[in-house]
């Protein structure tokens, strides 16, 4: 039997990607201030570990791994799906305002003293998350002209709206005390919620968001042609618009919810995905999925060797790498336009 070229090429991206999440996944449960083995790691998934590898892998490194997974496929099929919708590959999933207003969200909830329990400990993803999807319509709203919403008009919006909550946030933290350092922390980013509650909360979302960008590929490649050209070729330009801006922003609240503000990963993913695999939505948003999980797991475990047994927030890590490559797309889009 031979071999068909056409599968093969097909889906060699994916299965290169899922190797290297596969990959990041292994050193992710592995490195620690207590190191397991892959022989470890096999025996404690098996149930055949100690009862210290067990509580290890099962209550801290598989929940935070798997919570900083889902946050990186949020960034990385959010920003590809921004970036098409605008079609300017500078454009990130906190474009239009909703990290900060999901982190003035945050930072309010940071200076009430919640009671230690469930609903404490879920206070700050919940009012950030409530503040992100608020900021969401409220962009929306200022946006829309008409039935329509102008693309720039959204952008300035977003820009607009990011400055205020950006500076309502840095005045509660001047006048609060001990949240100084708390809500510092939640902004730079990380796995800032621990157990498995912060996943299964996180999921439902993500399932919506990042389901409805995974089935928009179609119609991301036709708002390449522009509105008119779309338009022409039977796609309703304004409701396709509508779908993947409220699909994309909920996947990021919800990321931002529980992880914090981590920036570069929805820039910098879509773009490695496009040049290594081509531009074709339809692939581009799954790849780009699978490789902001890989991207981010690893950003995650550089943040606790770095500078061991401290652990620096996984945001420094991302805006490290992020800054130098964002700085040569820039480059590159000046030199050679945008696609």
């Amino acid at each position: 039997m031979t071999r068909c070229p056409t599968f093969n090429m097909k889906f060699r991206p994916y299965l290169f990607s899922l190797l290297a999440l596969a990959t990041a996944l292994i050193l992710s449960l592995a490195i620690g201030s207590v190191f397991l083995s892959p022989a470890q790691l096999w025996d404690t998934l098996i149930g055949r570990g100690s009862q210290v590898s067990e509580a290890i892998l099962w209550d801290i490194r598989l929940p935070r791994t798997v919570l900083i997974a889902l946050t990186g496929m949020a960034l990385g099929g959010s920003g590809a799906a921004y970036q098409g919708l605008f079609r300017n590959p500078l454009a990130d999933p906190f474009l239009i305002g909703v990290a900060s207003g999901a982190g003035l969200g945050a930072v309010i909830a940071m200076s009430i003293q919640w009671p230690y329990s469930f609903w404490g400990l879920m206070a700050i993803p919940l009012a950030a998350f409530m503040a992100g999807l608020l900021t969401i319509f409220i962009v929306y709203s200022l946006a829309r002209v008409g039935k329509t919403i102008p693309t720039t008009n959204l952008i300035l919006a977003g820009v607009a709206f990011s400055a205020f909550a950006t500076s309502l946030t840095s005045f509660l933290m001047l006048r609060s005390n001990n949240e100084v350092r708390q809500a510092l922390a939640w902004l730079l980013g990380g796995a800032t919620q621990s157990g498995w509650t912060a996943v299964f909360a996180v999921v439902p979302y993500l399932i919506i968001g990042l389901g409805v960008l995974t089935v928009s590929g179609h119609a991301l490649n036709l708002l390449q042609f522009g509105d008119d050209q779309a338009q022409q070729l039977g796609l309703n330009v304004t409701r396709a618009k509508t779908i993947l801006l409220v699909a994309a922003s909920l996947a990021t609240a919800a990321a931002v919810a529980f992880s914090g503000i981590i920036g570069f990963v929805g820039l910098i993913i879509p773009h490695v995905m496009r040049l290594w695999f081509g531009a074709d939505y339809r692939r581009l948003i799954p790849l780009s999925i699978i490789g902001g999980a890989s991207a981010l797991i690893l950003s995650d475990v550089v943040a606790r060797v770095a500078i061991a047994p401290q652990e620096i927030p996984v945001g420094i890590v991302t805006a490290l790498v992020g800054a130098p490559f964002f700085l040569w797309i820039l480059r590159r889009s000046k030199n050679q336009g945008y696609w």
